[in-house]
């Protein structure tokens, strides 16, 4: 029992008794749905890999107004939470 570790889904060979093989693509074949996007989904091990992945799909797909828009919204939650701590907001002017 891993606290920190997920489960893998189990794999199971079942080819079915008309399929012709030759043809495209496995009908019967699952793959993550954001495979084709994102370089960041997948198998990788450890912490290190994930990490320079995503600072890879940053650097390469990135989306100028989603993060300014990301930016804006995290910008009013601080401040939300530093005037909900009665912190002086003066300092800023």
């Amino acid at each position: 029992m891993g606290l920190l570790k997920t489960r893998k889904n189990k794999k199971f060979n079942y080819t079915p008794r008309y399929y012709n093989s030759d043809k495209e693509g496995s009908p019967f074949g699952m793959e993550h749905k954001f495979d084709k996007f994102r370089s960041t989904v997948g198998n990788n091990r450890g912490w290190k890999a994930k990490f320079n992945n995503v600072l890879e799909d940053i650097r390469n797909g990135s989306d100028r107004r989603a993060n300014r828009t990301i930016f804006i919204i995290v910008a009013i939650f601080i401040l939300i939470f530093l005037f909900v701590i009665d912190f002086d907001l003066t300092i800023f002017t």
